[in-house]
């Protein structure tokens, strides 16, 4: 009999710890080198048509396309992380051209070591790089170009601290020493002196002198923070914020740049997003028209917001 109960308690041992993952915490085998490769494209479109209608209203159609990658490389402590983030939005009014209404490319690498398992604080070196792909105009006005690819494009460089207990989820970056390199290769932009580069000198005849910088470097402080979470079934929530000031040029002097966005998950296929784009740089003026027609000038920097609203298409894969 204690035989049998014996054989009976170590089948039954056997069948509980040969159940599937699910019903146990699953743990990663770090020892193992890793890669996972993720790629995600969407096309968001809205249209508005109207045939006799009494209230009045303007034709239009718009479109929002995105596509992100992501490449990640872990073993034991060591992770690897390099994303692509691209977007280029367009709208189509009646009675008026083709106008941009998104334009984006950036590009960063993250790699982070920590000590042991237990620890959540990771030795990080960050890269990132941010510009545009065609050239952006103070709408209505279509004839004086305001930037355009690498006018400017913005490089981070830098070393320093990064915390997450998990680090897919959350992400909280600081750096006591990054570079920050703004190129404005355009000779008019440049010439101009904007987004902080040095402007061009001209005689007193109007004659020019020296033709502006057309790089213009900066070394500061840089923190930033990732938090990515579904807060609801099909719900989920990324916001992003950067915060960066420059130890030489008006330290103390913050450059924002916050995004916050909502993916509502409507299938495999469907979804929609609501996002929020704010930005500070001090860097950037502010383009006014004078009373001259076709004549404009520069004021002091101003909070730039964008928000995004759109259903669409989206594919992983």
């Amino acid at each position: 009999m204690k035989k049998f109960l014996f054989i009976v308690s170590f089948i039954s041992c056997q069948f509980v710890f040969s159940q599937p993952d699910s019903l146990f915490f699953k743990t990663e085998d770090i020892t193992i080198p890793k890669w996972t490769h993720k790629n995600k494209a969407s096309a968001l479109i809205s249209e508005v048509a109207f045939v006799n209608w009494n209230a009045g209203g303007s034709n239009s159609i718009s479109a929002l396309f995105n596509f992100e990658s992501i490449l990640k490389y872990r073993y034991k402590h060591l992770i690897w992380q390099s994303i692509l983030i691209s977007r280029y939005g367009i709208n189509k009014q009646e009675n008026q051209g083709l106008r941009k209404t998104d334009d984006i490319l950036d590009v960063s690498s993250t790699l982070g070591y920590k000590k042991n398992e237990y620890s959540n604080w990771f030795f990080s070196s960050r890269f990132n790089f941010k510009t545009q792909f065609t050239k952006g105009y103070n709408y209505p006005d279509d004839t004086n170009v305001l930037s355009r690819f690498m006018a400017p494009g913005y490089l981070f460089i830098g070393g320093g601290m990064e915390y997450g207990k998990n680090i897919e989820e959350l992400s909280i970056y600081f750096s006591p020493l990054t570079m920050k390199t703004t190129f404005v290769l355009d000779d008019k932009l440049a010439n101009a002196g904007s987004f902080g580069v040095a402007p061009a000198v001209y005689d007193d005849e109007g004659n020019l002198v020296q033709k502006g910088e057309r790089v213009r470097n900066e070394i500061g402080i840089l923190l930033t923070s990732v938090y990515e979470r579904e807060i609801f079934q099909n719900v989920l929530l990324s916001n992003y914020v950067s915060f960066y000031t420059d130890y030489l040029n008006e330290f103390g002097n913050i450059d924002v740049d916050w995004q916050i966005n909502f993916d509502f998950k409507v299938n495999s296929f469907i979804k929609a997003n609501f996002g929020s784009h704010l930005k500070y740089d001090n860097d950037v003026k502010t383009i006014v028209e004078t009373d001259v027609e076709g004549d404009y000038e520069t004021e002091g920097a101003l909070v730039q917001w964008k928000q995004i609203l759109g259903v669409g298409v989206v594919v992983d894969f």
